[in-house]
């Protein structure tokens, strides 16, 4: 169903064959043109809301990058968008924060699955239903980070809904829920925290695409918490370059 007076998606602004089939999905609109440049030819297609595209193409074969903003509704709606245009592969880049004390900033993070805390894919599937990452995009962006010389992580991450719940969970009304399954997490091995990757896991299972995220680590409050080393890293390149990589794997 179209919502818009043309062919375009109603949110991304893009139309059948505007997109490539493998896409890169960062959070903030402004890291696209970043990611543009690692690709040939590129084109600036779509800038609508949170929504920026560009399309171009990666050792011949035709890639797009398109922003979701902040959070899994406005992940899943352009996962819906682009898969209706002709996408069918996702990489998920964006940041973390680390839990578990292995995890330092600088590091990345490749995930397996993911802690359903969050919305959005409570309106897709049941919650007994696994947000679980592509084998295929795992492995190929483990070996990708391997053959750039990147420490990374892999495993599981929880998908939250509220950064600052995250962060200052003792000033919520409901700080009792929040810090009991933090520690749950902790417990369990989790590796970081962040807020779309559920929401994409679950939404891919529906609409039967790949997707995968890899995710710079900014910090570990628990490494803080610990008074261990605690360097802060802002700069996603690492992130992007293993994206970019793992697209030529995964194209063979």
């Amino acid at each position: 169903m179209h919502y818009s007076e043309d062919d375009r998606q109603y949110h991304i602004g893009l139309r059948q064959g505007d997109a490539g089939e493998y896409v890169i999905l960062p959070g903030d609109p402004k890291r696209c043109e970043k990611i543009a440049q690692y690709f040939e030819n590129p084109k600036l297609v779509a800038d609508s809301r949170e929504y920026v595209t560009y399309t171009g193409y990666v050792d011949g074969t035709k890639v797009s990058v398109t922003s979701t903003g902040i959070g899994g509704p406005s992940a899943a709606i352009a996962m819906e968008e682009l898969t209706k245009v002709g996408a069918k592969t996702f990489i998920r880049v964006g940041t973390c924060g680390g839990i578990d004390l292995d995890v330092k900033g600088g590091d990345l993070v490749i995930a397996t699955g993911a802690i359903r805390a969050e919305g959005t894919s409570k309106e897709y599937a049941p919650i007994e239903f696994p947000a679980v990452a592509n084998i295929d995009i795992v492995n190929s962006l483990k070996a990708a980070s391997e053959k750039l010389g990147y420490t990374s992580h892999t495993g599981i991450v929880q998908c939250k809904d509220s950064f600052y719940g995250q962060h200052s969970p003792q000033t919520m009304p409901v700080s009792y829920e929040l810090e009991n399954k933090w520690e749950a997490w902790k417990r369990l091995g989790c590796l970081a925290s962040e807020m779309e990757s559920a929401a994409l896991f679950v939404v891919a299972s529906y609409l039967k695409v790949r997707v995968g995220s890899v995710f710079l680590v900014v910090a570990n409050q628990e490494r803080e918490k610990a008074k261990l080393e605690n360097p802060v890293v802002h700069d996603t390149d690492m992130a992007i370059k293993t994206a970019i990589e793992a697209i030529k794997i995964l194209k063979g």
